[in-house]
């Protein structure tokens, strides 16, 4: 396993090394002090499992730079790690594409679960953005889906619903093809479904799209 840890205080990077490597025992931590630097290190690597970045870094615009490596590697999940706990930055976040966000102030089991999750192909939202409340109980068929989206994820699963291709889901959102392919294969992960069909189906429950159609195109 071979994980981006992208911070700028070298204190706290040695302090999460111990989190990292009970998840495997021979993780490879490839370090970065800053965006450029973590843009250098993820082109030398021949592939990631996970990028763990800090929202504030030096050498671009916090949001810019989480922007800007979506674009530039985007088959590598992407969890946010920062002191920040404003629901617009974790919002935002999630909404172009990353996979989790975890508050520097959470205890270490926390980001631990954090992690292991989205390895496992989940999505990790923070209690902050749910108001502090539990999640719905699983027996909430409707509910329980539509709480683990994001906003986002919820936008494109509408346009999904009326029979938009991967392209038009991208020009209505102003979203690169991969961004939205990103999105989908969190959708069906988090609404347990493995089609587009089954997908607009579980939405109409979900009152997204009550005039809703099924789509042919590829995921």
């Amino acid at each position: 396993m071979r994980i981006l840890l992208a911070d700028d205080h070298p204190l706290f990077r040695e302090g999460i090394k111990p989190l990292l490597h009970k998840l495997d025992a021979h993780v490879e931590i490839v370090e970065a002090k800053d965006y450029p630097s973590a843009f250098e290190a993820t082109q030398r690597a021949a592939e990631l499992d996970l990028a763990l970045m800090d929202l504030y870094m030096p050498g671009m615009n916090e949001r810019e730079g989480i922007v800007r490596f979506r674009a530039a590697f985007p088959d590598v999940p992407v969890i946010v790690l920062s002191a920040s706990e404003q629901p617009e930055d974790i919002q935002h976040l999630l909404d172009i594409g990353a996979l989790g966000y975890i508050t520097k102030s959470s205890p270490s089991e926390v980001i631990l679960h954090a992690l292991r999750l989205v390895l496992a192909g989940g999505v990790y939202l923070p209690p902050s953005l749910l108001g502090g409340k539990a999640p719905p109980e699983a027996g909430d068929e409707i509910a329980r889906p539509k709480a683990a989206l994001t906003l986002r994820q919820q936008e494109v699963l509408r346009e999904l619903a009326q029979g938009k291709s991967n392209r038009q889901i991208a020009e209505a959102l102003r979203v690169t093809e991969g961004t939205v392919k990103i999105h989908l294969a969190t959708i069906f992960r988090l609404l347990n479904v493995t089609n587009r069909t089954e997908a607009v189906l579980v939405a109409q429950k979900m009152r997204l799209s009550p005039q809703a159609k099924t789509a042919e195109h590829g995921p």
